[in-house]
């Protein structure tokens, strides 16, 4: 094992050990991934954080996308870190000013993601960061929506891949050939 990843699995080590498993929320049979454990121990926190800015410049980014709700609380210290500018990626009508949508279906009905049109600049280079991979609907319109302002996607990455759901699958043809890290899959 090469030091890097034995530092991969100490990282992911500590990380789920952060990481609580709630029975039946937010409706019976769903076993929610509850990361504020992780978020309130300032050493797992910071190592997650160290983690997703080296990805960010490993991915030469320009900037940081974080996606509402608990995107914003990984990609904006993570954006800080790497002295890079972080856009929220924000529920349909919570952003002033002028706005591009991008509409996405759901299990049971549809719902809308909007970015500041001013939000990038020609040449960006675009992260996206989100803390949990499930179904990908939300990450596949954020794609949809970034590409639409001439931004370049360099990659997705997640805090948590539940790879049962099939987002990754779902994000294959979205990504265009961008990378899907995940710090974590289960």
């Amino acid at each position: 094992m090469t030091t890097t990843e034995a530092s991969s699995a100490e990282l992911r080590a500590l990380l789920l050990s952060r990481i609580r498993d709630v029975q039946d929320h937010p409706k019976p049979g769903v076993v929610f991934k509850d990361i504020t454990p992780l978020l309130a121990d300032p050493v797992a926190f910071n190592a997650l954080v160290d983690a997703l800015a080296a990805l960010c410049t490993r991915h030469a980014a320009t900037k940081v996308v974080g996606l509402e709700a608990r995107g914003f609380i990984l990609a904006a210290p993570a954006a800080a870190r790497a002295h890079l500018g972080f856009v929220p990626v924000r529920k349909a009508g919570k952003l002033p000013g002028d706005t591009l949508g991008q509409s996405y279906d759901l299990e049971y009905g549809t719902a809308a993601i909007e970015l500041q049109t001013d939000a990038f600049a020609p040449g960006d280079r675009v992260l996206i960061i989100d803390d949990v991979l499930a179904t990908g609907g939300t990450a596949e319109a954020s794609l949809e929506l970034i590409r639409r302002t001439g931004a370049t996607v360099v990659g997705v990455t997640v805090l948590l891949e539940l790879g049962f759901l099939g987002g990754r699958e779902r994000l294959a043809a979205a990504l265009d050939g961008a990378p899907l890290d995940a710090l974590i899959a289960v």
